[in-house]
């Protein structure tokens, strides 16, 4: 092996000269051409005196004994796997399952973001008091290595790459519908189980089959799952006592964190890794919440990344069922470790949320030794990156990803990473980038003075797969590519040629926002609970022209409604439990029977006081994404409960004629009120809502209505704004209002000011009042 005084050596051999070796390289600095070499090769046409040099530093190179660093890598599920060792969820992954950045330091410890709540992590959420398992199976299967499973069960090496693949397919396999039992399970995943070592399968048969034995876990395989999921889930199990319910258990949280850092240990050590390899980044429950530019703030990673908004992130945070409680290997790792990398993949839910962590970014910072490398993204995500804060109009570049860490991360960037990597797309043809845009797929584009200017070092290789951009025309990380560069770059670091600490800048906004913890459903479990037994409580009924009164709806009639509405409030976790309370059935009305007047109203539901139900016409109810926004439209407008006393339309006269109308509003006695707001709050909304009180009336609100002016009186508004609110497909009249959001102050007149002044208030009102949002800003990290 060589030395790093050998390499250095030979660096000086190459550069100090009035003319460098590495000057007949293409264009860039020097990790950049020394990665080059590495990757591609000598350049054609090189002389053979310099081709000797430069394979002489390349052997140097690769001859560093990478073997004993200490790498520590933070990231998500797909962008971290990718990196540590492939992609793991791909159907051509056992082609090459032991390639990556574990081949070149085998040392590796991923700390995995746990916010994620989506596809069979969130079924799993719904049922146990467990963080996100998810991610943890993506980077756990890509984290095998060939030497340590071979040698753990004394395998050739053919034998490691079949159960390689025999685990991929144990570990990804999907299933919709519920086995008839766990030999029916493992069959059907198609595994060849011959390629299994016998401890390891009687391990895996032992999961699998408490899957269906043990009480809390059975339910579990009624809904979609992924069995490498359930087989986490059941490890973490396997550390409990039998006789803890999930209610239980959900309250003793302590002991839940505990078994899930010895489950995953265990699960680490079978697999052949070592027991800290993958760890949480921590084993509290955690939900991720998006600020956006607008004041809008949306609570869960799978639904912040499917709203898409309109307006750029602003901020993100965490929120916490408890205090957050890392373990302590964790911070050990990140204080003692020689290279620290932050790992491609969604820009606000891998990276930012483990930054937030109260004690993880002070210990990245407290590591002064080690290499700090920042794997910048490939490609616009939609709803994340499609908009930079600082210039929605443009296109996003490196400098935006920089950005975005500055401000959500406590302190900014000093002391977190000094390098940046990213892609050149020189590199990439410009008709594969063109074919992109056509899937309305941007790249994110490498703006590299601007990412010198905060004091970083910028290094653009070509680490990406070239056999996916010819057979498949894809452009992405490619493990072995990404291995290479960064085993170049920690060679160049160590012989003082990669640059140091790097002078960040300061952070001229970075303060965090912290949600303060929320009592009433602090689980998502416990809020599964709580949807459920409300479905159970209420009434559901239909009203026909054949039956003239209401009919109720029984068997699968009422299950079908129900399952829609208990999805709808699971997806929405922005609804409080509370907002439920005042609805005692659903009631769907024929088109026939409907008397409601439609002319303001043209979303065909609305809450009915009287009886307390939300009624919806029965032919909207037939479409799920209509039925949705009408429920909620009918779910906002309960919250004012029976807050109209009296309301109506009268006409204004001048001069005997009629000039306009007003509608005026008398609201509920406090003492015969039943809201969801006090009536301060209530008096908040509806001057908000354009009503102005009556002087010398307590109570009374009026508006002028001229005779061209649409109107939409303040419950039908609230429903309407409650539904966009949550979801911004919904009511695309209260979009477009909104849309002037997006204009800069400066550009606008002084009426738009006023108007964009006041639909800025209603945002405030309902994150603060509505949703119950509570923020903080946060001191040191």
């Amino acid at each position: 092996m060589a030395s790093i005084e050998t390499l250095r050596q030979q660096l000086q051999g190459v550069t100090l000269r009035e003319m460098s070796a590495l000057d007949v390289l293409p264009e860039g600095n020097m990790a950049e051409r020394v990665i080059s070499l590495l990757i591609d090769g000598i350049p054609a046409g090189t002389s053979r005196t310099l081709s000797a040099q430069f394979s002489t530093l390349v052997d140097s190179i690769r001859e560093v004994d990478s073997e004993d660093a200490r790498v520590v890598l933070f990231g998500g599920g797909t962008g971290l796997s990718n990196i540590i060792g492939g992609d793991s969820r791909r159907n051509d992954w056992p082609q090459s399952p032991f390639k990556g950045l574990k081949e070149e330091f085998p040392r590796c410890n991923s700390i995995v973001c746990v916010t994620d709540d989506g596809g069979s992590t969130g079924e799993l959420l719904k049922t146990l008091p467990l963080i996100a398992l998810g991610d943890l199976r993506h980077v756990l299967l890509s984290s095998l290595q060939k030497n340590k499973l071979a040698g753990k069960y004394g395998l050739s090496n053919g034998s490691a790459n079949r159960l390689a693949a025999a685990l991929h397919a144990v570990f990804n396999y999907r299933f919709i519908s519920c086995p008839e039992n766990y030999h029916q399970l493992l069959d059907d995943t198609g595994a060849d189980f011959a390629d299994i070592p016998g401890k390891l399968l009687s391990f895996i048969r032992e999961l699998s089959k408490a899957l269906f034995t043990d009480k809390r876990l059975s339910p579990t395989l009624q809904s979609p799952q992924c069995l490498g999921n359930l087989l986490l889930a059941s490890v973490i199990y396997k550390q409990l006592s039998p006789d803890l319910s999930v209610t239980e258990l959900a309250a003793n949280y302590q002991v839940v964190r505990s078994a899930t850092s010895r489950g995953l240990s265990e699960i680490c050590r079978v697999l052949g890794l070592a027991p800290q390899a993958v760890l949480p980044c921590v084993t509290t429950s955690a939900r991720l919440k998006v600020l956006y530019s607008n004041g809008v703030l949306v609570s869960g990673e799978d639904k912040s990344s499917q709203c898409q908004r309109g307006y750029p992130v602003d901020k993100v945070f965490v929120e916490f069922s408890h205090d957050p409680f890392i373990q302590p290997e964790v911070l050990t790792l990140i204080r003692e470790a020689d290279i620290i990398i932050f790992a491609p993949g969604s820009l606000y839910t891998s990276i930012i949320p483990i930054m937030q962590i109260p004690g993880i970014a002070r210990a990245v910072r407290s590591n002064k030794r080690a290499m700090k490398l920042l794997v910048a993204n490939i490609w616009v995500q939609k709803g994340e990156t499609d908009a930079a804060r600082d210039s929605p109009e443009r296109k996003f570049h490196v400098s935006d990803l920089i950005n975005a860490y500055k401000r959500n991360i406590f302190g900014g960037l000093k002391g977190i990473f000094s390098h940046v990597l990213a892609m050149d797309l020189a590199d990439i043809p410009g008709s594969v980038i063109q074919r992109y845009g056509l899937e309305d797929k941007e790249p994110i584009y490498l703006d590299r003075k601007k990412v010198n200017d905060h004091g970083l070092r910028v290094i653009a290789a070509p680490v990406f797969s070239p056999p996916q951009l010819k057979n498949r025309l894809v452009v992405q990380h490619d493990p072995h590519a990404l291995a290479i560069a960064v085993k170049a770059l920690y060679s160049l670091y160590q012989a003082d040629s990669a640059g140091g600490e790097a002078e960040v800048s300061p952070c001229q906004d970075n303060s965090i926002y912290l949600p303060l913890v929320e009592k009433e459903n602090s689980l998502p479990c416990l809020r599964y609970e709580s949807i459920c037994n409300w479905c159970k409580s209420i009434s559901t009924e239909k009203l026909s022209l054949s039956s003239g009164a209401y009919e109720k709806l029984t068997g699968n009639k009422r299950k079908w409604l129900l399952d829609r509405v208990e999805e709808i409030i699971w997806h929405h976790p922005d609804i409080l439990i509370d907002h439920l309370h005042l609805i005692k059935g659903i009631t769907l009305v024929n088109l026939s029977c409907w008397k409601r007047c439609q002319q303001w109203d043209n979303v065909f539901s609305f809450y009915d006081p009287l009886d307390r139900r939300i009624k919806i016409r029965q032919d909207v109810a037939e479409e799920f994404n209509r039925f949705e926004m009408a429920f909620l439209v009918g779910l906002g407008q309960s919250l004012l409960g029976n807050y109209a006393k009296k309301k109506g339309m009268r006409d204004i006269y001048l001069d005997g004629e009629v000039t306009g109308r007003s509608y005026v509003l008398t609201v509920q006695d406090k003492g015969e009120l039943e809201s969801f707001f006090p009536l301060p709050e209530l008096y908040i909304y509806l001057k908000l809502a354009r009503m102005y009180p009556l002087s010398g009336k307590e109570g009374m609100f009026t508006r002028i209505v001229s005779g061209e002016e649409g109107f939409t009186p303040p419950g039908l508004f609230f429903g309407l704004f409650y539904a966009w609110y949550l979801d911004n497909r919904f009511a695309a009249n209260i979009e477009y209002k909104m849309s002037i959001m997006k204009k800069e102050t400066g550009d606008m007149i002084s009426e738009q000011i006023r108007i964009a002044n006041r639909r800025s208030k209603l945002i405030s009102f309902f994150r603060d009042h509505v949703f119950k949002h509570k923020i903080k800003v946060s001191g040191d990290r």
